[in-house]
């Protein structure tokens, strides 16, 4: 099939290399023009590692011009940071057409973002958008277009908007990510399966001292402590609660069973925990005001959690205690400065409102 893929980070460089990998008709789009020369330059190819090797893979297309990039493709994956997401999605949005499935893994409910652009665009096409809980790849780049994948994801729970489209939506999905894609319902149930604001918080507020003195640190291995564990659990509740008070089923992919050696299967299946630390490529310097884990899984993450349980009548006091200690961190207010119904612009929507919303679209 021919995809596309938006981004010049980890994930759609993993992404690119491992759908050429498949066999599908690769385009990349990414806004940096001498990063694009340089690829272009070098035979618009990327060197996929993973535990069967080296794969030298061949992109069909590597551009700075999105709608060269989208053309004809059926699926269109953009794994970019939450906070790059009203940019691309403004680029993007005239250039969809029917049938076409826009796929954020995962999103922090950019899916209505990107759908509230093409309706601001005045497009009309027949678009789905989906999003998922975790990025399909554990994945690092390794140079300018070199990229190892440490694991792929066994199970990805996915959310459509609107949900009237799933089925044509998933089929297309599907043929991406055989055997693996779960439907959860629409795409506010889909931003609730996102590991990313449940993991991430505990990891990088808890571990603020070796952090900042450390020059590099892994958060994932000498970082998660039994006591950070238990918080990461607690706030993990919170979650559920409010999948459970919006009327979500399960399963509900609670975070503990990615730390497990047994029992039910989680996103990226058993073990993944320990194949993650012992890469090393999460021995990363990290600097706590501007790291990805603080300013969009923290900032963006728990404001939405926040926000969306407010409506569902759930208290979130972790998550309210996270965004607290972390806008201190950066000098900012995260609860007035994040993603929250209001600043998607569905803040005034009561629940049954938003859930038919959800179904049918704008």
């Amino acid at each position: 099939m021919k995809i596309a893929v938006l981004g010049g980070g980890n994930g759609s460089f993993a992404a690119a290399g491992d759908f050429a990998l498949s066999g599908h008709e690769v385009r990349l789009w990414r806004r940096d023009a001498e990063a694009v020369a340089t690829h272009r330059a070098a035979g618009s190819r990327i060197l996929l590692k993973d535990h069967n090797g080296r794969h030298d893979v061949q992109l069909a297309l590597v551009t700075t011009d999105i709608a060269e990039a989208v053309n004809g493709t059926e699926l269109i994956l953009c794994p970019a940071p939450a906070f790059a997401q009203p940019d691309i999605a403004r680029l993007l949005a005239p250039h969809l057409r029917d049938g076409q499935v826009v796929f954020l893994p995962p999103a922090t409910f950019g899916s209505m973002i990107f759908a509230q652009a093409a309706r601001d665009a005045g497009n009309r096409a027949r678009a789905s958008f989906a999003e998922t809980g975790t990025l399909p790849w554990l994945t690092r780049k390794h140079g300018p277009f070199e990229v190892a994948i440490t694991i792929r994801a066994k199970r990805l729970p996915v959310g459509v908007f609107p949900l009237d489209r799933a089925p044509d939506a998933f089929e297309v999905i599907g043929r991406a990510f055989p055997d693996a894609i779960e439907p959860c319902g629409d795409a506010l149930s889909g931003a609730l399966m996102n590991a990313g604001p449940i993991i991430h918080p505990p990891l990088i507020v808890m571990n603020a001292g070796p952090i900042e003195h450390f020059e590099r640190w892994d958060i994932h291995k000498e970082g998660t402590q039994a006591s950070i564990r238990r918080v990461t659990d607690a706030l993990d509740a919170e979650r559920i609660a409010v999948r459970t008070a919006l009327g979500y089923g399960a399963p509900h992919f609670p975070l503990a069973h990615h730390y497990a050696r047994e029992g039910e299967i989680w996103m990226y299946g058993r073990g993944s925990h320990d194949r993650l630390t012992d890469s090393g490529d999460w021995r990363e310097r990290i600097v706590l005001a501007e790291h990805r884990y603080m300013r969009e899984d923290l900032r963006l993450g728990l404001s939405l959690l926040v926000s969306v349980a407010d409506l569902a009548g759930v208290a979130t006091p972790l998550a309210k205690a996270f965004l607290a200690i972390g806008g201190t961190i950066c000098g900012e207010d995260f609860a007035q400065g994040g993603r929250t119904l209001e600043t998607l612009g569905v803040g005034n929507l009561d629940k049954a409102e938003l859930q038919t919303l959800l179904r049918k679209g704008f």
